[in-house]
């Protein structure tokens, strides 16, 4: 966010980059969610990444956001998306951006 504004993800809740098929189609994700839940990255990278055994992927069309990611240390937390149903949003402690993420299971 840049002074309240969503950089990047301002388009709203009908953005067919966001759309999915099969919302939840592996699960929902039961972690923990908003910063008083704080998972550090196990590996990976925006195609498939990890942290306490969960299995994440980066949406396609917000891998930009997050290529200065550190994927074996950076913390994240994360948060239901109220506009996107099937996604959730990670939010990295460090930097300070959010990317639209889906959960794979464990």
């Amino acid at each position: 966010m840049d002074g309240g504004h969503w950089v990047g993800h301002d388009t709203g809740r009908n953005d067919e980059h966001y759309r999915m098929e099969n919302a939840w189609e592996h699960g929902r994700w039961e972690g923990g969610y908003g910063r008083e839940h704080v998972w550090r990255l196990d590996g990976g990278s925006a195609v498939r990444f990890t942290f306490s055994g969960w299995n994440w992927n980066v949406a396609p069309y917000d891998a930009g956001y997050c290529g200065d990611w550190d994927w074996n240390a950076d913390s994240v937390s994360v948060y239901a998306d109220p506009d996107h149903e099937g996604w959730y949003l990670a939010y990295n402690l460090r930097l300070g951006t959010y990317v639209h993420v889906m959960y794979l299971g464990r």
